[in-house]
């Protein structure tokens, strides 16, 4: 069963504005495209129907950060630190998240689609309601985070790291791998191709006997 992933609500117009021309650190229904953000760290800012095209964060820190009805199109948050957030009906289409810190976050009805994620961390998230499409997720790390209703459709999850971290009810079949970091309590209930179930007997120590 697919999860269904509530899409962000917008108005009808937005306005097109420069970040820096923000007089608090609260940013609504707006624009904000083809640009370069550099060296910001803010605590606490929040983002609400704000439509991100084509733009690029260097060395920023927006801990505490609030994303709500957000669509973030062909961005660059690599080694962005969005630890702590609050993110909930938000789109990132593809964009390169390389090293994106989402670390301790709240996520609720995210879709990442067709994103670089490699080296993403996750760890100690709390995650409903997500989906990861068509998306490079090599060596992201989940450990000890929540996952509820998140579905990985054709994703690359090589050497991700799920430890501490239950995969019950999660379908991992479409994902192409060839090593997880994941205990066997992790994986009870998980969903696999039988090629995949043979990969992970593997893992576990047994011998495959034709």
């Amino acid at each position: 069963m697919k999860t269904k992933i509530q899409q962000p609500k917008f108005p009808q117009s937005l306005t097109p504005i420069q970040f820096n021309d923000r007089e608090e650190d609260y940013i609504y229904a707006s624009i904000i495209s083809d640009c370069t953000i550099v060296g910001e760290e803010i605590e606490k800012l929040r983002f609400e129907e704000v439509l991100f095209k084509n733009v690029t964060f260097i060395d920023v820190s927006f801990r505490y950060l609030q994303l709500t009805d957000c669509l973030f199109e062909r961005c660059d948050l690599s080694n962005a630190n969005f630890n702590d957030a609050i993110i909930h009906r938000v789109e990132f289409k593809e964009s390169k998240l390389l090293g994106l810190n989402l670390a301790d976050a709240t996520l609720r009805n995210v879709w990442f689609d067709h994103c670089n994620l490699n080296l993403g961390s996750f760890g100690y998230a709390d995650l409903k309601q997500l989906k990861f499409e068509t998306c490079s997720l090599r060596n992201a790390d989940y450990y000890e985070s929540k996952l509820d209703k998140v579905d990985f459709k054709n994703c690359d999850i090589n050497e991700v790291n799920f430890t501490g971290t239950s995969l019950k009810g999660i379908d991992l079949s479409s994902c192409t791998f060839s090593s997880l970091n994941a205990s066997l309590e992790s994986l009870a209930g998980c969903v696999v191709s039988e090629e995949q179930a043979i990969g992970f007997a593997k893992l576990l120590g047994l011998i495959i006997k034709d």
